[in-house]
């Protein structure tokens, strides 16, 4: 419905897909309606890729979407033709998530480590519909990043908030509960579970843990990861993904030089 709107109000938007149109939950009436502004390339990530960082280049807003297992097919578009030029197309990666794997050619687990370390790639990991949408919103209108948004996998979470945040501040992580001695920084779909894994240290231990749901998966929050030293001994983080490669690790390395504690679970 969202992009329904989109599409009809701005001409420059074109939804992108590789073969698997039912991601948009357009039907195929539809499709045909939108003429030029639906691009099907078939089974073909390189190509969608290609054509959305093109029609980026010439100031439209292409917004290409694609099963998490798939991307890997279009490293080198992203890489090369995409993100080079820093072409300000969004990507949507669905079924990034342990939730809902098929078999082994479906897993959504790899996603983040295959793509998070492609230089002037923004990766965000929104947790709740809110989020979502606003982080959507933003990427199509924003013109200075190609932006790849983690659509979120498992139980949806709808809070009814505002979402207030400026995506536009890379690499700003939000504090949600400020505490001491232990921070737990829950990504995506597994801010929830930092949650209950907070609740659960202080149930068994009488510490508050800081909470932090850090949204950028393509880099650190260096000024707020540097403050934790303070009064912190602890560092938890928890993805909806493999552990090699993986967003934990770009947490473990920065405070590798340091005397902080840092445990990855994913």
């Amino acid at each position: 419905d969202y992009l329904r709107n989109k599409m009809k109000s701005d001409k420059s938007v074109v939804a992108i897909t590789a073969g698997t149109p039912a991601l948009y939950g357009f039907t195929p009436d539809e499709r045909k309606a939108y003429g030029r502004q639906f691009l099907d390339v078939g089974i073909a990530e390189q190509t969608a890729v290609a054509m959305a960082s093109a029609i980026a280049k010439n100031g439209g807003k292409p917004v290409f979407n694609v099963y998490s297992s798939f991307i890997q097919r279009t490293y080198d578009q992203l890489s090369q033709d995409l993100c080079i030029d820093s072409n300000p197309a969004t990507i949507l990666v669905q079924t990034a998530s342990v939730n809902g794997m098929t078999d082994v050619t479906h897993l959504g687990i790899f996603d983040i480590p295959m793509i998070s370390n492609i230089p002037n790639l923004v990766y965000i990991a929104p947790t709740t519909k809110e989020d979502y949408f606003a982080v959507l919103d933003w990427s199509i209108e924003q013109n200075e990043h190609p932006v790849v948004i983690r659509m979120p996998g498992g139980a949806l979470v709808s809070d009814g908030q505002a979402v207030t945040k400026d995506f536009s501040r890379l690499n700003t992580y939000e504090i949600k509960e400020k505490g001491a001695k232990v921070a737990v920084i829950g990504l995506g779909s597994f801010y929830p579970l930092g949650e209950q894994a907070a609740a659960l240290i202080k149930e068994k231990t009488g510490v508050q843990p800081t909470l932090i749901n850090p949204y950028y998966i393509t880099g650190v929050d260096t000024d707020l990861l540097e403050s934790l030293k303070a009064d912190h001994d602890v560092v938890i983080t928890l993805e909806d993904g493999v552990l090699d490669g993986g967003f934990g690790e770009k947490i473990a390395r920065f405070y590798g030089t340091s005397e902080m504690k840092v445990l990855n679970c994913g």
